[in-house]
């Protein structure tokens, strides 16, 4: 499949200058877990582009500056594995309302000390609040967490680091009350899963609301006619194949577990959550991931909006060299409703 990115005119132009010349990321189908692994050694590389990853531009874009960023390790539960937190934190007397963020990648890849992801984190915290970023187990490539392994290990890991931040909120000078989960991509699936298992635990009360940016919620797309999956595929990826649901659990896509898969989540599964603002991308296959979601908060009567970004792709508002205006009112947007609670 050829690159889409570059010809499609509804596409911001600065979008189409960066990944003209990007392939787009075709998945294969695999037969199991262990031919993914093997396809997944033989190519190694996170990103559609290597330039990406420098972190001189997203320095130059999210500076340091007036922010105090350290590493917090935390056991996970139940297996007892260590896993990493990236807390920045305005400099100052302290009682932040605390974003608590999982970084995207398809619950497969990625880290939240990215230099991407690491700017992202420093243009929220510049507007006033705590962001701890967790970087929990990948399916298939290691983050700083030691190992890799399917669901539910991801979600332990982001579980039990959101409820390290709250056992630790003195110490790390937040505000309790005022905590948000949030994530992009597969990190907006495991904040969604993450309030779903609250709600299972009846911990609900851990956090004041939820903000999700171009979620990765269905595990399997078959490129209905109207969908985004057809309209948008091969705008940087296309998403009809088994490639993610076998690297994240397949058993679980097959049970319909919505803590895998939330786009199997019944009314019931969400009702009762707190606020909930969801972010999709017009030029995204998994534009419909998000729409859908949405609705269905809203058959459950729980407080939500939706906002569609024209002329956007996947995940365009965490990339923050693509349009960064949009980045940076994004940024502005979830930081403001997590202070006001």
């Amino acid at each position: 499949m050829t690159n889409r990115v570059a010809d499609d005119p509804r596409i911001d132009p600065r979008i189409r200058k960066m990944f003209a010349k990007a392939p787009p990321t075709l998945l294969p189908n695999v037969e199991s877990r262990e031919e993914l692994l093997s396809l997944a050694g033989q190519s190694a590389d996170r990103s559609l582009d290597t330039a990406a990853f420098d972190p001189a531009p997203y320095e130059a874009f999210s500076p340091a500056d007036g922010l105090a960023i350290s590493t917090r390790q935390v056991t996970s539960q139940p297996d007892g594995n260590s896993i990493n937190l990236q807390f920045i934190v305005p400099e100052g007397e302290g009682g932040w309302p605390c974003v608590y963020y999982m970084h995207g990648g398809g619950m497969m890849m990625g880290s939240c000390f990215d230099p991407m992801f690491s700017a992202w984190g420093r243009l929220v915290a510049a507007n006033g609040v705590a962001v701890a970023m967790v970087d929990f187990r990948n399916a298939v490539m290691p983050s700083s967490a030691p190992g890799i392994a399917p669901y539910p290990a991801g979600l332990d890991d982001c579980v039990s680091g959101l409820r390290w931040v709250h056992d630790n909120a003195a110490e790390l000078g937040i505000d309790p009350r005022r905590v948000v989960i949030a994530g992009e991509s597969g990190g907006a699936n495991l904040t969604l899963a993450t309030a779903m298992r609250l709600k299972r635990d009846g911990a609900l009360g851990l956090i004041a609301g939820i903000f999700v940016m171009c979620p990765y919620l269905a595990g399997e797309w078959t490129g209905e006619e109207g969908s985004s999956a057809l309209e948008n595929a091969g705008i940087l990826m296309d998403a009809r194949s088994n490639y993610g649901a076998v690297a994240y659990g397949i058993e679980q896509l097959h049970s319909r577990n919505p803590l895998a898969w939330p786009a199997f989540a019944s009314e019931e599964d969400v009702a009762g959550l707190p606020p909930v603002i969801i972010n999709v991308n017009e030029c995204d296959p998994l534009r419909d991931d998000g729409v859908n979601f949405y609705r269905l908060l809203l058959r459950a009567g729980v407080t939500t909006r939706c906002r569609i970004i024209m002329g956007t792709v996947h995940a365009t508002e965490v990339m923050g060299l693509a349009c960064p205006e949009i980045s940076r009112s994004t940024a502005r947007e979830l930081a403001q409703f997590c202070a006001d609670g």
